[in-house]
């Protein structure tokens, strides 16, 4: 049997959207196919793209230790943002939009300037953040039961599905984002709890990672982009009619409804 190109496997995530989660892709990529998986994540970016989708920013993935041991891997990925991935705080998200989601909660910068070095540090990324912003990331796989390799999640766009940001972002200078505390509630019951160093040890460093990376794929992060930092404690899985909530020490809270309204 021959293997299936980058661009079938691209196809057959993008079909799983609007049908159903489909069988790991360990048919064209070895779990440990970086390069290949990004090539497939790519092609699905472009395809969105020309269909009118907005990039507005990017994730960082599996950047705390609790969700890489959740996952089994031991590095972090990134996945793109667009536009349509928002959910207003305090809005509404409908589940018909998703196949078998999470939810997790990050702190997110937004920010003034581009970054445009792949040797950009983290001095770099903080003179560059506009605000920060206490945020939940809706987490979902096109690959059936979360039975993900580092290349189905990479090539899965990050596993990303939505995220939320607290409407009022805050200024770094003066914020502990390194011991900040994180408590996420579901109806008002704590289900995750977590802190800033979490997420690579320290929020800044996840950001400098995708700085850097990006960068040298030619992809140059850019004033304005949101930023997900990753998680900052495990994931939770939802179910309709639920209220999630974050809430982020010096930082605030986020929420949503998983629910049509």
């Amino acid at each position: 049997m021959s293997k299936p190109s980058y661009e079938t496997l691209a196809l057959r995530l993008r079909e799983a959207y609007a049908a159903q989660p489909i069988a790991p892709m360990r048919d064209g990529l070895e779990p440990t196919d970086v390069a290949g998986a990004y090539a497939v994540q790519t092609i699905n970016t472009r395809f969105w793209e020309a269909q009118g989708r907005r990039i507005v920013g990017r994730k960082a993935g599996l950047t705390a230790k609790a969700v890489q041991t959740q996952l089994g891997v031991d590095q972090p990925d990134f996945g793109v943002l667009f536009d349509d991935m928002r959910v207003a705080d305090g809005g509404m998200l409908d589940p018909a939009r998703c196949l078998q989601p999470k939810a997790e909660a990050e702190i997110a910068f937004v920010l003034g300037a581009d970054l445009p070095s792949s040797e950009t540090t983290v001095e770099e990324v903080a003179a560059a953040v506009a605000t920060v912003h206490a945020a939940i990331e809706i987490v979902d796989s096109r690959i059936a039961d979360w039975k993900i390799t580092f290349a189905d999640t990479v090539a899965d766009n990050g596993s990303s599905a939505f995220f939320v940001l607290a409407e009022d972002g805050k200024p770094l200078a003066g914020l502990d984002i390194w011991t900040a505390g994180m408590v996420m509630q579901i109806n008002g019951e704590t289900v995750s709890l977590g802190v800033g160093a979490a997420a690579l040890g320290h929020p800044l460093n996840a950001a400098a990672w995708l700085a850097r990376t990006l960068a040298a794929r030619g992809e140059p992060l850019k004033a304005g982009d949101v930023l997900l930092a990753g998680a900052l404690g495990p994931m939770v899985p939802m179910s309709p009619g639920e209220k999630v909530e974050a809430f982020v020490g010096g930082l605030g809270s986020c929420s949503f409804t998983y629910s049509k309204g």
